[in-house]
């Protein structure tokens, strides 16, 4: 399993640009996991990961708190699935990526920009690997 968290739009907050990195990095030790950026217009990563299970980050999405989102990394370990998390930019997402999607997901009710959304979701996946593994991070 590789996880693969991309985001639309260039990436200009250094300090939420550091978080996010390091939670990937840290991530990295349990499974191989990159960030990258997409741009606008390019949608390679429908065809770059046609098996994956793609969840992208909206606010029309579920809300799912730590321990559910866990839970699709143990689901993606047992069957051999990468993960692909998408953030979209500053317009959101494309209407038609949304339909296309195996989850949508919301991080919160509230407006945040999307390079914090990043950090938060850098976050989570390390929690995800660190819960599933007994790691006492998640305390």
């Amino acid at each position: 399993m590789k996880v693969f968290l991309y985001y639309v739009g260039k990436a200009k907050d250094p300090q939420a640009n550091a978080m996010a990195a390091d939670y990937i990095q840290r991530a990295s030790r349990y499974a191989p996991s990159q960030m990258l950026e997409l741009k606008p217009g390019r949608t390679e990563f429908w065809t770059k990961h046609p098996t994956a299970t793609k969840i992208l980050l909206d606010p029309a999405g579920q809300s799912i708190d730590s321990t559910a989102f866990s839970k699709l990394f143990s689901k993606a370990e047992m069957l051999g699935h990468d993960l692909v998390f998408v953030i979209g930019g500053h317009d959101g997402l494309p209407p038609e990526w949304k339909t296309r999607a195996d989850m949508l997901v919301s991080l919160s009710a509230m407006t945040m920009p999307h390079e914090l959304a990043r950090a938060v979701v850098a976050e989570q996946i390390y929690r995800a690997f660190t819960m599933l593994r007994g790691h006492p991070y998640p305390r």
